[in-house]
């Protein structure tokens, strides 16, 4: 999934307006969502309806994959604060597999390496510095740079 302007939050919205916006925007039935982020349908409901305004660090997370939006724009949208940078995706060049979501802990804002490989993680594209904004393919999107690391077979 693409982080586009309209994903990003507003100052003015709630968590139920956002999390609306982005799930409309998506064509995703309140069901779908649920059930892509691992949580009940009903606390969906209630986050939806605006009765609740904070999230546990399980149900953020599992929104962030299924809408496909960094972890950052949730809690900035939480504590009402505007989004200061935007924030694309952290992966391993090694480890990821493309199409997959990025392990949680790299997406961590201190996490500079894989932890299980400690290979630096990427951040921007290696051929011309863009943020990777998308894990949906393999290649960027602006110069055709794989982000695996391709290992050649030894024979």
């Amino acid at each position: 999934m693409t982080i586009s302007s309209d994903n990003q939050p507003v100052v003015e919205d709630t968590l139920a307006q956002y999390v609306r916006r982005i799930r409309i925007g998506l064509k995703l039935s309140q069901g779908d969502l649920a059930a892509k982020a691992g949580i009940h349908i009903q606390s969906l409901g209630k986050l939806e309806l605006g009765k609740t305004n904070r999230l546990n660090a399980k149900t953020q997370t599992g929104l962030s994959r299924a809408l496909g939006i960094p972890e950052s724009y949730l809690e900035a949208v939480c504590r009402g604060v505007p989004i200061t940078e935007v924030q694309g995706f952290k992966i391993c060049p090694t480890c990821w597999m493309p199409g997959t979501p990025p392990e949680p802990i790299w997406l961590e804002l201190r996490s500079k390496y894989c932890f299980i490989c400690g290979t630096s993680l990427l951040t921007h594209c290696s051929g011309c510095n863009e943020p990777i904004m998308s894990l949906k393919f393999r290649f960027c999107p602006y110069c055709g740079q794989s982000y695996k690391n391709l290992k050649k077979s030894i024979n």
